[in-house]
């Protein structure tokens, strides 16, 4: 609408009909007007016969151009004779103007009252996180997506320990405790220090789905004079149900010499204001991991894989194998029946030494129950080692039964017990 109404401002839609001068109507004015000037020369009769129309004489610019008598007309309607009443109308081309002006500012009100919609929903869903709690516990939310799940439709186990690592880091930043490293400290990085985690304990509740929105907070604590506790607790976003219960230790070691390092006075400075004093959100798992090679129990079943080396994207900014490529390397020697039957439960793990880009790992794993064969839960006993003979990682997971696999299993019961009954 405004763009017609600028359009109709400067070419107006009523047809030009081009005025028509004579002789008679110009002499008809007054004796001591210019108009006269416009009266063309008389001409011979052959010149009248080839040129019909009499030629008529430009007008000087500093003369002025007197309004035909013929064109002067009491209809506001009719169209103008002459160039200079095809001017466009100011007034038209301001109201034209205003209107668009006035059609933007609506637009962009609208575009006002909409973002904050759109806007509510991100940062309350998928924002980087905020602190909560008196500024002690980290929240973020994470969507589970296609690429993170199994065959099942539910995240895989690398999913979630990943999440579990990116929601440390990201409460480092918001804490504003992040330095030039990858989470540390600005006192650690004057002193070339890292966090390395050296023992997990992991609870798994539930799997969240393709499509879950899952809701984590985490919170760091005190655990001795070199030790610090890191908290997680995963929830489902919109149901509230709990997913995971996870805490873990952590120590420093020198980027340099490699070696564990005492945690100076600076750094603890820095980190105690954050802590949550209080009791971990699991009791701390300390029975001693078994001998895999003397263990005993009822159907004890041992798989090694051999040959494992770690690829480009396995290492991270520390210059090592992240801790969750050793998750990884831990299931592939499980047996895939039991993969498929069974998920994880429980999961301990014990960090003893880094790995690097050359290393050549070897994972055994130990698969047993604590009661007859046709037990529910499954107990597995990792030990992740270079080939050299040095121990990387020990391990121990309990396996439940997957809730379909119950509930096939039952249907297969209740067939037989009807058959012997018939």
């Amino acid at each position: 609408m405004a763009a017609s109404i600028a359009t109709s401002a400067f070419f107006p839609s009523s047809s030009y009909a081009k005025p028509s001068l004579s002789r008679n109507s110009i002499n008809g004015g007054s004796k001591n007007s210019k108009a006269a000037k416009f009266t063309s020369k008389p001409v011979n009769s052959s010149q009248s016969v080839r040129n019909k129309s009499p030629i008529k004489a430009v007008p000087k610019l500093t003369e002025s151009v007197p309004v035909p008598t013929n064109c002067i007309s009491t209809n506001s309607n009719s169209s103008p004779c002459t160039f200079y009443y095809q001017l466009p109308d100011w007034s038209m081309l301001l109201a034209a103007i205003t209107t668009v002006f006035l059609a933007a500012e609506k637009q962009w009100t609208l575009l006002d009252n909409w973002k904050p919609k759109w806007g509510d929903i991100l940062a309350d869903v998928f924002q980087l996180g905020r602190i909560m709690q008196d500024g002690l516990v980290f929240r973020q939310n994470f969507l589970i997506r296609s690429y993170e799940i199994v065959s099942d439709k539910t995240a895989s186990i690398q999913t979630i320990m990943n999440l579990l690592q990116e929601t440390a880091l990201n409460h480092m930043i918001c804490a504003g405790l992040m330095g030039d490293g990858f989470g540390t400290t600005p006192e650690m990085s004057k002193r070339n220090l890292i966090w390395v985690v050296c023992k997990m304990q992991v609870f798994f509740d539930s799997y969240p789905s393709w499509g879950d929105i899952v809701e984590i907070d985490t919170w760091m604590g005190p655990h001795s004079k070199n030790r610090n506790r890191r908290d997680w607790h995963i929830k489902d976003y919109n149901t509230g149900k709990t997913i995971l219960r996870a805490t873990s230790l952590w120590v420093m070691m020198n980027k340099q010499t490699r070696k564990l390092a005492k945690i100076p006075e600076e750094v603890r400075n820095e980190i105690e204001p954050h802590f949550v004093e209080g009791m971990p959100i699991l009791d701390e798992y300390d029975s001693k991991f078994p001998k895999l090679e003397g263990l005993d129990g009822y159907n004890a079943e041992k798989h090694l894989l051999r040959g494992l080396t770690p690829m480009w994207e396995d290492l991270d900014a520390n210059q090592h194998v992240n801790n969750v490529k050793y998750i990884g390397w831990i299931l592939e020697s499980a047996s895939m029946e039991m993969l498929e039957k069974h998920e994880l439960a429980e999961m301990t793990l014990e960090y003893r030494r880094e790995c690097n880009k050359d290393s050549v790992v070897q994972s055994l794993t130990t698969v047993y129950t604590d009661g007859p064969q046709d037990s529910e839960f499954i107990h597995c006993d990792h030990k992740l080692s270079l080939e050299s003979g040095p121990t990387i990682v020990m391990a121990h997971t309990t396996w439940r039964p997957k809730a379909d696999h119950v509930e096939r299993k039952e249907v297969v019961n209740l067939n037989e017990a009807a058959s012997v009954g018939v």
